[in-house]
């Protein structure tokens, strides 16, 4: 088993705004290696995707920013960082998560793929707080001061649950599974979990469809993370 040890998990520091973009740096470093460029799988739930920005987030980034409408293989690395901290690093609150590196880096690689409200209802399941997308400061007091490894751990965990869960109950999800475990089983290396040396050689970025869930409507998404039952 592969396992990054205790001090990865970054759980006592104390970070000032410049270690703090390196977070978020190495978190949108991670979250590169999954996304790479232009795709656009006729199954997946955010259409045409480039660098994990759908062309939903897109288009409205541009609308709000009074900028010229285009399609989403024309973003530029600027405007992927600017979205990824305004509407994801931020938006899921991994600012207000800090000296927990580890949880920040799960938080925000989660919201990429499934959007900021999931990530934060799937943290609040984790760390025994009211399941409701709010992220209040009940929920940050909790997140702050809950064992770590254990957060972690069940966050990762309840991830796995519902990638299992839709790719059964949406047929057509099942194609972007195995990428899907993949890339969770490299966070799970990423941010200190135990992992095995087998099960990380087969998590390839680029080698399995990814498919982003953040547009998927409210309604095709079970948000009641307790009733996913674990399967094999």
């Amino acid at each position: 088993m592969k396992n990054c040890g205790d001090d990865n998990l970054h759980s006592d520091t104390t970070h000032d705004e410049a270690t703090l973009d390196s977070v978020f740096d190495r978190a949108m470093r991670f979250v590169l290696r999954w996304e790479g460029g232009f795709v656009n799988h006729p199954n997946d739930p955010g259409g045409a995707t480039n660098k994990g920005v759908t062309q939903n987030v897109y288009h409205k980034w541009l609308q709000k920013h009074d900028r010229s409408i285009q399609d989403v293989i024309h973003i530029t690395d600027e405007e992927v960082h600017e979205i990824y901290f305004q509407n994801y690093w931020k938006a899921a609150k991994c600012d207000e998560l800090d000296g927990r590196d580890s949880l920040q880096i799960a938080l925000f690689d989660t919201a990429i793929n499934m959007g900021t409200r999931r990530a934060i209802l799937i943290l609040q399941e984790a760390i025994g707080e009211t399941v409701d997308g709010i992220f209040g400061p009940k929920t940050r007091h909790a997140a702050l001061n809950s064992d770590l490894r254990s957060t972690l751990e069940y966050y990762c965990d309840i991830r796995e649950r519902v990638y299992r869960y839709l790719a059964r109950a949406k047929p057509k999800l099942s194609v972007f599974l195995r990428g899907w475990l993949n890339r969770l089983n490299a966070l799970r290396s990423n941010v200190g979990l135990a992992v095995s040396e087998s099960v990380l050689a087969n998590a390839t970025p680029g080698t399995e469809p990814m498919g982003h869930l953040g547009d998927l409507p409210d309604s095709e998404f079970l948000e009641s993370w307790a009733n996913i039952k674990p399967t094999s």
